[in-house]
C-alpha cells in the first residue's frame, strides 16, 4: 500500500488595516460597503472596536485583510496606540461636510505615532462626497493635506460607493503589492567581493576594549 502525503496549504499573507477618525465620519459605513457592498442609513456608534476580515485577490495573489473599525469617541482614544502598534495600513477618515472632523486629523495622527512609519501604508479618505451641497472641505484641501503627509488620497461615498474602486482596488491594493510584495518574491541578494568579506570577518574578530 502506498501512502500519499498531504500538500501543506500555502499560508495566505495577512495585513492589518485600521480605520481612524472622528465619530460619525462613516468608518463603519465604509467597512460595511467594502465587506458587503451595502449601505445602512441607520447605524450604531462603534463601542471600542469592531473587527472583520476578508480575502481579496491582488493580481491573482490572495491576501487576508484584517479590518479594525475603531470608535471615534474621546473616551476610547487611549486604546488607539494598542490597535495601531502592529498595523500594516492606517486609513484616516474625515467627513467632507464637517470641518471639525478634518481639523481633528492631526490629533488622530498623533494617536497613531507609535506605529512603525516605514512599515505602514497611510491613506486619507474624505467620506460623504455625495453631500456636495453641504461640503465644508474642498477636494483640493484634502489632497494638499494628504500630499504634505505623503498619504494616499481619495474622496469616497459609503452611501453611493463612489470612489471605492479607486481607493481600494487601485490605490491601496497597488500600494500593498509594491510595498509588501505578497507574492513572496525575494529581493536580489547583494553579491560581495572577497575584499568586502575579508573586512567583515576582521570586524567580527575585534574585541571590545576594556573600560
Amino acid at each position: 500500500m502506498t501512502s500519499s502525503k498531504a500538500t501543506p496549504t500555502e499560508e495566505i499573507p495577512k495585513y492589518k488595516l485600521i480605520f481612524l477618525g472622528d465619530q460619525s465620519v462613516g468608518k463603519s459605513c465604509i467597512l460595511n460597503r467594502f465587506m458587503n457592498d451595502a449601505f445602512n442609513e441607520e447605524y450604531q456608534a462603534t463601542i471600542g472596536l469592531d473587527f472583520q476580515s476578508k480575502d481579496v485577490l491582488i493580481e491573482g495573489q490572495k491576501i487576508h485583510l484584517l479590518l479594525y473599525d475603531t470608535a471615534g469617541q474621546e473616551k476610547f482614544r487611549s486604546l488607539i496606540p494598542m490597535y495601531t502598534r502592529d498595523a500594516n495600513i492606517i486609513l484616516f477618515v474625515y467627513d467632507i461636510s464637517c470641518r471639525d472632523s478634518f481639523l481633528h486629523l492631526t490629533d488622530w495622527i498623533k494617536e497613531s505615532s507609535n506605529a512603525k512609519v516605514d512599515e505602514i501604508i497611510f491613506a486619507l479618505a474624505g467620506n460623504k462626497n455625495d453631500l456636495e451641497d453641504k461640503r465644508e472641505i474642498s477636494y483640493e484641501e484634502g489632497k494638499k493635506f494628504a500630499e504634505e503627509h505623503n498619504y494616499i488620497f481619495q474622496e469616497i461615498s459609503a452611501k453611493t460607493s463612489d470612489g471605492f474602486s479607486e481607493l481600494f482596488n487601485k490605490k491601496l491594493f497597488d500600494k500593498i503589492k509594491t510595498k509588501f510584495n505578497p507574492a513572496g518574491k525575494k529581493p536580489k541578494t547583494e553579491i560581495k567581493n572577497d575584499e568586502q568579506i575579508k573586512i567583515e570577518k576582521q570586524k567580527g574578530k575585534k574585541k571590545k576594549k576594556c573600560c
